[in-house]
């Protein structure tokens, strides 16, 4: 395939700061990286860049245009400094700015950097250059289809590759869970804003329904919740907590651990995202927060959204039977 080489400097904007969001835009990085080898990718987000953090384990790296501006596009001063600090760069302009969220504000304050192209869904794609009949569906291939209309050139989609994790973290879950009867579970939530929460009795008793039918739970509990672990041990007979038992840590080990699970049990959270790369079958709980555009895009997905089933927010109202029903 002829790489395009056109487009000498691309800007991705992304005002999501949670690790999910960012997880969610690894096909995406994995699209460009792939169409565009010979080009300068550029990231600029409302928090912290993490490709090059917490999720760097993942691979996929890209260069931070830094406007020394903390949380970019959420201040109106922004707009009347965005241009000046862009000018401070050792960059003459961006030939195409890629705008993946829709905020009105944002996308005025992101309009300001000097730029030949601009992607943005905001306001039906009011704001891109060029004009274009762009898809209005939110998903990524979709996305990359809209892309590939803004710069007149079609895009080949590609994947995450799961092989650009390092070994060592397959190894090492191999190594904890060494056979194939194992569910994965997730009951914890990172945003604490909203009530994602399904109740941690619901999750014990499912846990050990699924023990008396031969299988071993796996529990995705992060070191600092440790009397939520100790509360596990106590109450799931067999109960594995990989992080516990284990010097690694992190996003990619997740991942890692997941593909030796035959199914994943979780809420709306950023392990869901992690777990949801390694293509394993899922089965995840919706409360408050919205099932279309945050659950992972998966065909062995199965979503258990409490206002579909009982027109209601309240994930509590999801019965260990809604669950079970998929076993």
């Amino acid at each position: 395939m002829q790489k395009i080489n056109q487009y000498k400097n691309i800007l991705i904007y992304n005002s999501g700061g949670g690790l999910g969001d960012s997880i969610q835009l690894l096909p995406f990085l994995e699209t460009l990286k792939y169409n565009f080898t010979e080009n300068n990718l550029y990231y600029l987000g409302a928090h912290e860049n993490h490709f090059n953090n917490k999720l760097k384990d993942y691979g996929i790296s890209i260069e931070t245009l830094d406007l020394d501006v903390k949380y970019f596009g959420f201040r109106f001063w922004h707009y009347f400094v965005a241009q000046s600090r862009f000018k401070k760069l050792t960059l003459d302009k961006m030939n195409v700015i890629i705008d993946l969220q829709s905020k009105l504000r944002n996308t005025l304050i992101l309009k300001k950097l000097p730029h030949e192209k601009f992607y943005s869904k905001t306001l039906n794609h009011f704001f891109s250059i060029p004009k274009a009949n762009y898809s209005k569906t939110n998903d990524m291939n979709n996305l990359i289809n809209n892309i590939s209309i803004n710069l007149d050139k079609k895009l080949v989609i590609k994947d995450y590759q799961t092989n650009r994790i390092d070994r060592k973290f397959y190894n090492e879950a191999k190594k904890i869970l060494p056979n194939k009867s194992y569910i994965g579970f997730s009951l914890t939530q990172g945003n604490i804003y909203r009530k994602k929460n399904w109740p941690i009795e619901k999750f014990i008793r499912l846990a050990n329904l699924l023990v008396s039918r031969n299988k071993v739970p796996v529990f995705f509990i992060e070191k600092k919740f440790f009397e939520l672990a100790d509360k596990i041990k106590r109450s799931v007979t067999n109960a594995i907590i990989p992080e516990m038992e284990s010097q690694l840590f992190g996003p990619a080990f997740v991942t890692a651990l997941s593909s030796r699970c035959e199914r994943f049990i979780t809420i709306d959270n950023g392990v869901m995202h992690m777990a949801s790369l390694a293509k394993i079958p899922m089965i995840i709980l919706f409360g408050p927060t919205n099932a279309e555009k945050f659950a992972p895009k998966n065909e062995n997905v199965i979503i258990l959204d409490s206002k579909k089933l009982y027109n209601s927010k309240d994930i509590n109202k999801i019965t260990l039977e809604d669950v079970l029903k998929y076993f």
